[in-house]
């Protein structure tokens, strides 16, 4: 006698048919929009301020239209970046943290004509993410370059309004005064604008070489150099050591890189005033011979 047979009910969590999906896509309430540079910097595609000039050139699209600053963007809206789609996030993502120790002779960028070696090339691959460099250092400086997948806090440590510390080691041929470093300290006019150091100490060298170690809130280019430049004297060597809240670490060598882990990247982002994504963070995994960065 063959037993009665109830009809087979889908599980919630199982997976719906192409079909389904799309219905259920096109009745779900509708997600709260975000302002589209947000949007794009979320979802790794550069940096807000990247993002703000992009659409200002207009090389982004929305439905068709041509984008204006401001512009709000949900999930049904289909956004174009020169042409070519980008597929945004508007859940909670994890945010990633890389840190790298940059070598002279890189550029920072993705691409080269030149075909020069670029930090990116020794940047881990993602998947529907990209890394976003925060600041940049010139092809003959090395030292700390960070990285991460989130374009927010990206755009944090970035913006000149944060006014984030950047800690430089300069080496120069010759030595600064005493009128030299309060000059420094003060402010000095340079052909782009006013410049001044938060801090300026020796450390150290030896004959015609000296050491100093100084602190500066925003990053215009070469402007390191050109402050010392100033006062004519050459800048032989300079290593960025520390950025905002990230310093560094001794034992990180020249090429190796990093990626943070859970309790760091939330600290990072509360420092940014950022609240940490409420996902459990995956720990990265430090290359070998490596610790963890120190924290200020």
């Amino acid at each position: 006698m063959s037993r009665p047979t109830s009809p087979i009910r889908r599980s919630p969590s199982a997976p719906m048919g192409r079909a389904a999906s799309r219905l259920q896509q096109a009745t779900a309430p509708e997600a709260a929009s975000e302002r589209l540079q947000k949007a794009l910097a979320s979802a790794g595609v550069g940096s807000r301020r990247e993002m703000e000039e992009w659409i200002t050139q207009g090389r982004v699209q929305v439905n068709g239209e041509t984008a204006l600053i401001g512009s709000k963007v949900g999930p049904r809206d289909v956004v174009k970046v020169s042409g070519r789609r980008v597929y945004l996030r508007f859940d909670e993502k994890r945010t990633r943290i890389l840190i790298y120790h940059k070598s002279e002779g890189e550029i920072v960028t993705r691409d080269d004509p030149k075909g020069r070696p670029t930090v990116f090339d020794a940047l881990p691959r993602l998947r529907g993410a990209k890394w976003i460099a925060i600041g940049r250092l010139d092809f003959n400086t090395d030292g700390l370059m960070v990285f991460t997948t989130s374009g927010e806090l990206a755009n944090n440590l970035m913006h000149p309004r944060f006014e984030v510390e950047r800690e430089y080691a300069v080496r120069i041929l010759g030595e600064l005064s005493e009128d030299m470093i309060a000059q420094l300290l003060a402010g000095i006019e340079l052909e782009d604008g006013p410049a001044q150091l938060q801090s300026c100490f020796a450390a150290g060298g030896e004959g015609v070489n000296h050491w100093y170690r100084v602190i500066i809130k925003e990053g215009r280019k070469r402007e390191v150099r050109r402050i010392f430049e100033h006062f004519k004297l050459t800048v032989s060597r300079l290593t960025r050591i520390r950025f905002g809240p990230i310093a560094l670490p001794p034992q990180l060598r020249r090429g190796q890189k990093m990626e943070l882990e859970d309790d760091l990247v939330a600290r990072v982002l509360d420092w940014a005033d950022m609240a940490p994504s409420p996902r459990r963070q995956m720990r990265g995994v430090p290359d070998k011979h490596t610790r963890k960065p120190r924290m200020r």
